[in-house]
């Protein structure tokens, strides 16, 4: 099969398209037939660092090549002989946390992993980032339990995770800020942002305004600042939390008792299975959908992690995974 294969830390050109064995399912794995990823900020920082091969080192990512990726939207091919929860033919979404492995034609997961049916009025392109973007914009709107007529800032709003975010929000009846760079305003506005700031001419912070919910997408720093922004109640959604954040917490729970700080976390099962059924539902109801800035075919995954790069794109890159006939 085809593949992409991490070589080394450093540019996208590190990235190169290989012939690697095509996977065959264990006793409780599934072949996913992959028809579109994703490129994301995320796997661009791992591609830039020696994190892969830690994860290697450790046995994290499946033996063979270091392939990237996180997010999938395919067809399972194939089912080993103790699977009962999936059959071939199923079309799904798959989130492959640190195993990684998506830039692919194809890649074996457990039948217990993060995995959901596509919704079927999405195409595999739209699909995919739900297992990521999606899945997490879903968790934090969920624990932030947003209320009718609460007023929301994201910051960072333009982004997967973003997109996703001011769209869920508007459902739940928030009135919601959304902050970015200029060339996103047009877009957050067709996707229901109340209000945006273009943070290069603005600094929302001294806007006056408060919020009862406050989403830092890209954790830009100014913790405390942030924080001041937070009526009584508040909620600090931060979607990259480091160990430093772990230490605000105790201080803000220590400062502002009133005041509740939700970092990224993984979740149970159960807890992801709650998170794609609100993702779902919203979807069926018309309500969110996946903001496609470009498509690019696997072979030009370098060109993708390029634009990623720039900070321009405006919700998801997709990869295209094509299959000979």
């Amino acid at each position: 099969m085809k593949a992409v294969v991490w070589t080394h830390a450093g540019p996208p050109e590190v990235l190169q398209l290989q012939e690697v064995e095509k996977p065959a399912p264990k006793a409780n794995e599934v072949l996913i037939k992959i028809h579109a990823t994703s490129a994301t900020a995320g796997d661009c920082g791992l591609r830039k660092s020696n994190t892969p091969r830690l994860f290697k080192l450790f046995g994290v990512t499946a033996p063979g090549p270091l392939i990237l990726g996180q997010e999938l939207a395919g067809e399972i091919e194939a089912i080993g002989a103790a699977v009962t929860r999936c059959q071939p033919g199923a079309q799904v979404v798959a989130w492959t946390g640190l195993r990684l492995g998506t830039y692919a034609q194809y890649i074996c997961l457990s039948e217990k992993a993060v995995m959901a049916i596509q919704p079927p009025t999405m195409t595999y392109a739209e699909a995919a980032p739900l297992a990521v973007g999606g899945l997490d914009a879903a968790y934090f709107m969920r624990s932030a339990h947003i209320q009718p007529a609460e007023r929301v800032l994201i910051i960072g709003a333009g982004g997967s995770m973003g997109t996703y975010a001011v769209q869920m929000a508007k459902a739940l009846g928030a009135h919601v800020t959304g902050v970015d760079s200029s060339g996103k305003l047009e877009m957050l506005r067709a996707i229901g942002a109340d209000q945006v700031i273009d943070y290069a001419q603005q600094d929302f912070r001294r806007s006056g305004a408060m919020y009862d919910v406050i989403f830092d997408v890209i954790s830009e720093g100014g913790y405390a600042r942030n924080t001041a922004l937070l009526t009584s109640g508040g909620r600090y959604l931060l979607a990259n939390p480091h160990t430093f954040d772990m230490l605000r917490e105790r201080w803000l729970r220590l400062r502002h008792a009133d005041k509740r700080l939700i970092p990224w976390a993984i979740r149970s099962a159960g807890q992801y299975a709650e998170d794609f059924a609100f993702l779902k539902g919203l979807i069926a109801g018309g309500k969110i959908k996946t903001v496609i800035d470009r498509v690019y075919p696997l072979e030009e995954v370098a060109a993708a992690h390029r634009y990623v790069e720039t900070g321009q794109k405006k919700g998801q890159v997709i990869l295209s995974v094509a299959h000979e006939a």
